[in-house]
């Protein structure tokens, strides 16, 4: 209608300007109810031309959508392992700090391993102190086994001397018995200094391996244990959380509830615009929205970013053959806007629904000299009736929160 008005202004007022004073026509004569299109066609046909084609340049330059919303993500309260629960810490809603404890899981299993991996370090330990009091008998039996060499040593010497001095004074035989003697000593300090070696190898490598997969076992029961109590990982709000003790909660099937980051929903807005304006919309261009929950205000915006895919064409793998037919309706181009001035969302509720436009803006193309003067004018013309657009979004603005309450019947 406004568009009308205006093309109105530049084709029927002329037009019936001059069939009035040109023609000398008078309007409730000439000029009446039923003669209005044979007298005005002209005027009529052009407006009606211009109209769609100011219309048609204002919708595409300036494209506006109604589907956008404050999008956010939620956060799936689940621990990492089932589980019945034991202690709940937060009531259905409430706010949660990053590291608090949301609710427990019986960990009594858990809390047994982690005990019996204590006790094997434990003995572990005791297994080194013994073994430390082994090789100190290790190394006395050394000193015994040496000396009862030696002894067998010396007295193996003074038979062979006396031999020699007189054949007859000590048997042959008896010579034997002491080298026999003599080397079964030997390999008595021989077995003694490798039992050392053994206690010794046991102390530095054998012992310290077991006691490192005792640790990592002790830990990796710590890590079971600690799988049990379930916390908040970023500050925000838990909300519908109605898990109870007793409950059993399953990572895969059953979430026990959701929390809303504090950051969500306050910094971005979600607008999916017609995909005929995909040459169109461009990061950097001026923006305004509307939301339902905060009536009557405009937000200024600026478009951070266009989502490069329509999510109407997306193909899963799966066993059956898409048929294009099947994308009824065709997808939107999803663009980001955020506030341009800070704290530009607050007052919005995440999720509300919004009204969007976006400007075009031609001032750099049209400073760079690189133009003809027709064009400038066009493009002059272009950013102009951006305007239009502007107040439509105000009435809209105007408009919403009458338009919902009093004749949606909400």
């Amino acid at each position: 209608m406004l568009e009308i008005l205006v093309c109105s202004l530049l084709t029927i007022l002329p037009d019936y300007l001059f069939r009035r004073y040109g023609q000398g026509k008078r309007l409730g004569k000439e000029i009446t109810f039923y003669s209005v299109w044979f007298e005005l066609r002209w005027g009529i046909i052009t407006c009606l031309m211009l109209t769609v084609g100011l219309i048609t340049v204002i919708f595409y330059n300036h494209p506006s959508t109604t589907n956008a919303a404050v999008m956010f993500r939620t956060v799936p309260i689940i621990p990492e392992t089932n589980g019945r629960v034991s202690e709940v810490l937060v009531g259905i809603s409430g706010p949660v700090k990053k590291g608090d404890v949301i609710f427990r899981l019986d960990s009594s299993k858990q809390e047994a391993a982690v005990e019996a991996a204590r006790r094997k370090i434990a003995e572990v330990d005791a297994s080194i102190v013994v073994a430390r009091a082994e090789l100190v008998a290790d190394e006395n039996k050394i000193l015994e086994a040496k000396s009862a060499h030696q002894q067998a040593l010396d007295e193996l010497e003074t038979k062979q001397q006396l031999q020699q001095r007189n054949s007859g004074t000590v048997a042959t035989r008896e010579i034997e018995r002491l080298q026999n003697l003599a080397a079964g000593r030997e390999a008595a300090v021989a077995g003694a200094v490798a039992a050392k070696a053994t206690a010794e190898t046991r102390i530095a490598t054998a012992l310290p391996a077991e006691k490192a997969t005792a640790e990592a076992a002790l830990a990796q029961a710590q890590i079971d244990l600690d799988k049990m109590v379930v916390r908040a990982g970023v500050d925000g709000r838990v909300e519908q959380f109605t898990l109870r003790v007793g409950d059993i909660v399953n990572p895969f099937m059953r979430p026990a509830g959701v929390l809303i980051p504090q950051e969500a929903g306050r910094t971005t807005l979600q607008a999916g615009f017609s995909q005929i304006e995909a040459q169109v919309i461009k990061v950097g261009m001026v923006a305004e929205a509307t939301c339902m929950s905060k009536p009557w205000v405009v937000i200024p915006m600026v478009v951070t970013g266009v989502q490069d895919f329509i999510a109407a064409g997306q193909v899963r793998s799966s066993d059956q053959l898409v048929d294009i037919q099947q994308v009824a309706k065709p997808g939107t181009l999803l663009a980001f806007l955020e506030p341009l001035y800070p704290d530009g969302l607050d007052g919005v509720t995440p999720g509300s629904i919004c009204i969007a436009n976006a400007y075009s803006s031609n001032h750099e193309l049209i400073q760079s000299g690189k133009l003809s003067t027709t064009r400038k004018i066009v493009l002059h013309g272009v950013d102009a009736v951006g305007v239009v657009h502007a107040l439509l979004l105000r009435i809209q603005a105007l408009v919403l929160p009458i338009q919902t309450l009093v004749f949606s019947g909400h």
